[in-house]
């Protein structure tokens, strides 16, 4: 068969662009027999690295490259989007796949679509996410489209289809599930030493011990909240530990509230334990993660939780919310609380802290859940729901 794949996203360094690049990576390698061709602007093709006798790529000229301008407060070009259409109307298609409804664009009326939706975040917290009624507008129109246009949906995991069930109300014939994975960097760092020297890349002191999130700094994620946590466990000690803050903290495209988080990291007075680390590749990353007492993933809801499963991976357990498929992903394997409050968030950082027997246990379970999630696993799923959307 012949699958058409939006690879506008390819290029995002936030999930999004995580899961198109792995997941397609490895239904091309799974799938020999099958072509797959590409569509994708120029941002996305000049990091495209996927080299196979059965991937085309085809460059479609975009004004703004599609993960900027779907961005919170933006809206995409019906120039633009037309020429995407068009580009896949020229292509003799079986069926076609948009690995995420972020950047997701009208398809030619009759070609079979599968839509993956990672999670209803936006559904449920618009005020977090969307921060204006024309936002809000958009999203939803591009949804209802997607969900109209779409023969069958993809999602991340079953508690995202629980969701999109009650919430966007797809009937569960039409959902598929397609889980996620930790990338093959993340590892266990092979020495101490690995760990000491990307701490040191971050002014960290030599015998800190530290947290690390992952992810946006946007409100439903509530960063905040482990920054006043943090201050909550603090005995103004030297071993107080500090905290680690990996994202992009100007080209993220979504609505964020930086301000407000720095503003109380000034308040409490932890600018010298809260560290802005900015982007940080996957080899380096996982020297963070491997030395971390834990990854902080307190969010008011997550569709699947990468970042936690990619720090499981290098042996670190987490914290992370209740509001997610994360508390059965990685059972045994963190501390499970309920978002939005700073107590037990508090607290579960505090026991990791104290009791190194916890963490160890945590930590060891942790790590043979993370090992035991392979995208190739995610890819047949994915596979097998876009041959049924061709037959």
């Amino acid at each position: 068969m012949r699958f058409g794949i939006d690879a506008t996203c390819w290029a995002n360094v936030r999930g999004y662009g995580r899961f198109t690049r792995e997941l397609c990576s490895a239904m091309v390698a799974l799938a020999p027999e099958h072509e797959f061709v590409f569509f994708a602007d120029d941002a996305a093709a000049s990091v495209f690295e996927l080299c196979a006798p059965n991937v085309t790529l085809i460059r479609v000229a975009q004004t703004v490259a599609p993960t900027k301008a779907a961005s919170a407060d933006g809206n995409r070009s019906p120039f633009d989007m037309l020429r995407l259409t068009r580009a896949v109307s020229r292509e003799r298609l079986n069926a076609f796949f948009s690995p995420s409804v972020y950047t997701y664009f009208p398809l030619p009326p009759r070609l079979r679509a599968l839509v993956c939706i990672h999670d209803c975040i936006a559904e449920r917290f618009p005020e977090l996410t969307l921060p204006s009624r024309r936002a809000r507008w958009f999203w939803n129109a591009k949804v209802k489209l997607a969900l109209w246009q779409a023969r069958l949906v993809l999602t991340v995991s079953e508690y995202s289809a629980r969701d999109l069930q009650r919430v966007l109300r797809v009937p569960s014939d039409k959902i598929r599930v397609s889980t996620e994975a930790p990338a093959p960097a993340y590892r266990p760092s092979a020495t101490s030493v690995e760990i000491v020297r990307a701490a040191e890349l971050l002014g960290l002191p030599r015998e800190a011990r530290w947290f690390t999130y992952v992810g946006g700094f946007n409100p439903h994620k509530n960063v905040e909240s482990i920054v006043r946590a943090l201050h909550a466990i603090s005995r103004s000690e030297s071993r107080d530990p500090h905290l680690v803050l990996v994202g992009p903290t100007s080209t993220d495209v979504f609505h964020g509230e930086q301000g407000r988080i720095r503003k109380a990291v000034a308040e409490l007075g932890l600018e010298a334990r809260v560290h802005w680390a900015g982007y940080v590749p996957d080899e380096e990353l996982r020297h963070l993660h491997s030395g971390a007492i834990a990854l902080l993933i307190p969010s008011q809801c997550e569709g699947f939780g990468l970042p936690a499963v990619e720090a499981a991976a290098c042996g670190t357990p987490v914290i992370a919310t209740t509001e997610s498929p994360l508390p059965e992903l990685l059972a045994e394997g963190g501390i499970f609380v309920e978002p939005g409050r700073v107590e037990p968030l508090a607290a579960a950082m505090r026991a990791l802290c104290d009791d190194t027997a916890l963490r160890e246990r945590l930590a060891k379970t942790a790590k043979q859940r993370g090992d035991a999630m392979t995208w190739p696993r995610g890819a047949r799923a994915a596979l097998d729901a876009l041959v049924e959307c061709a037959r």
